[in-house]
Formats: structure tokens, sequence, C-alpha cells
């Protein structure tokens, strides 16, 4: 049973939701989010990545950085600039991105849910980037970025979607990428209560995106639980902000991969041991993509060659029989010597949202082969989480980004 409550969200003021809201921060390095910032006060950029209000010198993580974003923060609240519900509340979410829309329930999780797994992880998490979620979320003493859930369908919510969204809409802007953004509150009593209700009957939920987010919401919730003894589980520390979608809503995209050099190889030679893996079905000079599981497209000097891994190196298993997985254990590592994509500097993951042109533009520039992906499926994202196991690094991109500032929810004591 799930717990997923509604909240007082702190959310811009009526007019200001287009100049304030913006991408996640982990999306921008230091230079691109000062460049991002330039020009816009309003950009919840600002806080997310205080260190654009610092020139270089000063360390992305020092102690001043944290209180800047928590001043920015809250100068904004009292300036009128944010405003807040007088009632805990649920929000619909709506985007659509190159026509296909996309649509979630804005509302808050729970710590324990995390502790107990009924959210459940596919991903492991970095200790530093951990930390630098913790820092912010404790100084802002609000979270700031909402965690990418997902769930199976449920026709309770289902329904009660299509019902607020038949409403006008709160909001309703498109961004400078060509998202068209939506939001409507959800603020009739009988309508909270269904809500809550449906998510009561859903025995797991999943994170797709945010995995360092959840994990570092979760800790500053256990360490407040510590500093604050007679806690009574109803505090808002114990919950954590969150956009929550239906499988069916959700689109990923391929997570593609470009290797530096080919291990001392030929790409002749490394063709012919990459055919003992996948079978060649085409080559030529334009990309023929992945049309279902198990195809890969590669691209070595000008060639395209379309493959199709060989049923002996197939598998049942929830993680070894992802494509990206195969091509990780049969062809990166024994291959090219790659054994952890994870920090061997001789690879690189391109999303999918950047298309077949930048692989290209890779291999002519500064990589010797590039693999088009097809995308992993949610449904094995969720066997892989229900098997309590992990991806591979880079099995998933999910496409719109959620947007930072539209939702902020308070974790004061």
């Amino acid at each position: 049973m799930a717990v997923i409550r509604p909240f007082k969200a702190y959310r811009p003021k009526k007019g200001l939701e287009d100049k304030i809201a913006a991408l996640p921060y982990d999306v921008y390095n230091r230079e691109e989010a000062c460049a991002a910032v330039q020009g816009n006060r309003l950009s919840f950029l600002n806080i997310d990545r205080a260190e654009t209000q610092f020139d270089s010198s000063v360390d992305t993580y020092a102690d001043e950085v944290y209180q800047k974003a928590h001043d920015l923060l809250w100068d904004m609240i009292q300036a009128g600039e944010f405003v807040q519900e007088d009632k805990p509340v649920y929000y619909i979410y709506e985007l659509t991105m190159d026509g296909r829309i996309q649509t979630g329930i804005v509302a808050c999780a729970s710590v324990d849910d995390y502790q107990n797994q009924i959210i459940k992880k596919h991903e492991n998490t970095r200790a530093d980037k951990e930390l630098d979620r913790i820092r912010h979320v404790e100084t802002c003493e609000a979270q700031t970025g909402p965690i990418f859930l997902a769930y199976r369908a449920n026709d309770v919510l289902r329904e009660m979607i299509a019902k607020v969204k038949r409403q006008d809409a709160l909001y309703d802007f498109t961004s400078e990428d060509g998202i068209t953004h939506r939001v409507w509150c959800i603020d009739d009593d009988m309508d909270i209560k269904a809500i809550q209700e449906a998510f009561e009957g859903i025995s797991r939920i999943y994170i797709a995106d945010g995995h360092h987010r959840c994990a570092s919401a979760v800790k500053t919730g256990l360490k407040k639980r510590e500093q604050n003894p007679d806690y009574t589980g109803n505090e808002e520390f114990n919950y954590f902000l969150s956009v929550l979608f239906a499988d069916e809503e959700l689109m990923i995209m391929d997570y593609n991969r470009v290797v530096k050099d080919l291990n001392g190889l030929s790409a002749e030679q490394f063709v012919e041991k990459i055919s003992e893996v996948y079978d060649i079905l085409e080559k030529g000079a334009k990309c023929q993509k992945p049309s279902h599981k198990g195809q890969v497209s590669m691209l070595i000097e000008d060639t395209w060659y379309l493959m199709e891994v060989k049923e002996a190196y197939k598998s049942n298993d929830p993680v070894e029989g992802l494509d990206v997985a195969i091509l990780q254990n049969d062809v990166l590592a024994p291959i090219l010597g790659i054994e952890d994509p994870k920090t061997d500097k001789r690879i690189d993951f391109v999303g999918g949202i950047r298309g077949i042109s930048e692989l290209e533009r890779r291999v002519q520039t500064d990589s010797k082969a590039a693999f088009a992906m097809y995308p992993t499926s949610i449904h094995e994202l969720f066997a892989v989480a229900d098997a309590n196991m992990l991806m591979p690094p880079k099995s998933t991109w999910f496409e719109p980004k959620l947007r930072s500032g539209l939702f902020i929810h308070a974790i004061k004591d």
C-alpha cells in the first residue's frame, strides 16, 4: 500500500511560471548553468545551481553556495513570487513534446515506503552526488526538484486525471525547448480522498528518474527524525516531492554509446569479432535504427551496421537480457576491454534526444565507433526493480524532463 499524500506547495505566482520553471540541475555543467541564468533573475536554476551567483574562484560545493540557494528561495517567497496553497492539494502536471502528451500527479511520497521497498529503485547512487543534494535540501529547508516516479496504470487515477483536465489549467506555457507544460490544481476534498485511496491500493511504485534526489530526500528525512525523536510521522520531512506517471504515459528513449578506440583492433577485425555476438542484417552509409529489442545499429568509420543479437547470447534474466547489458558483457568488456563503463574514460553515453546525427558527429571527431540502441522499455525497468536488481549504467533516457521550480515542498520543522 503506497502512501502518496497531498501537500501545501509553494508554486510560482500566476504569470511568472514560464520565467521560473527550469530544467533539472543535473543536465548542466557549471559553465552551461551560468550561461543559462544570464538575464533571467527568476530562473529556478539560480537556486538549484547557486554557484552561478559566484565567480569561478568559489567552489561549487562551498557553504556559501548552499546558503545563497536558501536566501534566493526564501527571498522570492517573501517577495510573493511564489505563493502557497492554504491546504494540502494534489496537482496534475502535463507535458507535451512533439505532439505526444504525458500526464502525472504531483504529490509527496513516503520515506517509509522507500525504506520498505514499496518504492523500488533500479540504479545505485553515488555518495558525492547524494551529499550535494542533501546539503541543498537541508540548507534550503525545502525539496526543489521532483522525483520522477512510475506506477502500473490504474482506472480510478486515469479517470480522475481525465476529469480534472477538462477544467481550466492553472498554468499553460511553452518552454524554450518547445515543451508545453500545463498544470491543474486538485483541491476538491472528495477528489483528494479518491486519489489517496487509489494509491493505497497500489503495492509498488518505481523510481523512473531521480535516484540521487530520492536518496538525498530520504536521508535528509531520516536525519531529521534523529534530530526530532518525538516525531509523529506526519511532519513534512517524512515525505518527498514527486510526480507520478502511469506506465502507459511514459516514453523511454534510447541511451546510446560511443567508444574512443577499438582496443588495438582494425575496423575489419572488430566487425569480425562482433559478428560472433550479432548477426549483421544490413550495412550502408545511412543508419537503419533498431526496430525492436535485440537489434543494435553500429557506426564504424563511415559505415552503419544493423545487427541482431544471436540466440545464444539472449537471456531471460531481467538484467542480463537487457540490450545494454548484452552489449556491455559480450562486446565492450571482452573485446574492447571496457570493464567498468562508470569509470572508463574510453566510453561515453549519448541520450537519444540528441539523435543519430550526434553519433555520426562523434565518430567523425573524437570516437571510433558508435552504438545506437533500441530503448529499454518501462516494463523491463519494472522487472529489474521487482527482482531487486540493478540496471547497467545509462540504461534509460526519459523525455521530456520535469521542470524544477513549479512545485516546492517545504520541510521546515
